[in-house]
């Protein structure tokens, strides 16, 4: 996919608006910082009107939280960070980049041992396999760049 976006500032910060194109792209800080801005960036575009998309937002930004956690923790290095986020007919796709080429652990394949229920850590990649429709990674010109993909919710039935 080819990410257009149209320039603009705010706050002091060049940003990145979408033209007609469903797709975001955006640099995100290689720190824990990254990942509530991710969270909204990911709301926010599941929300935009004129892309409607009827993924689950709660999931999507779930899942991306995980996603952005692991790329700040688990690699090396000062540089950001990517976020790259397409709107679909049939949902959303995700992707975060990051300098790392070194396949994540238990993402394509579950980890032999479950995650220890003490911990506060180790469920993210199980979360990612159970909660999306795909997920996997691939390598990248910089390091890789891990990804999930959520189908579209179903309608919701309203009462008459």
């Amino acid at each position: 996919m080819v990410v257009t976006a149209t320039p603009c500032t705010m706050n002091g910060h060049t940003v990145h608006e979408p033209s007609a194109s469903a797709s975001w792209r955006v640099a995100l800080p290689h720190t824990a910082a990254a990942v509530p801005v991710a969270r909204a960036l990911v709301r926010t575009v599941l929300a935009e009107p004129a892309h409607p998309v009827t993924a689950d937002s709660d999931t999507a930004e779930l899942l991306t939280a995980e996603l952005v956690a692991n790329a700040v923790e688990h690699t090396a290095g000062t540089g950001p960070i990517e976020l790259v986020v397409h709107l679909l007919p049939t949902g959303c796709h995700v992707e975060v980049h990051d300098p790392d080429p070194a396949p994540p652990g238990g993402l394509t394949r579950p980890d032999p041992v479950m995650p220890d229920p003490w911990r506060e850590d180790g469920r993210g990649l199980l979360l990612i396999r159970a909660l999306s429709s795909a997920c996997g990674h691939r390598p990248t010109e910089s390091g890789k760049a891990v990804w999930f993909r959520l189908s579209a919710a179903p309608p919701r039935l309203r009462p008459a």
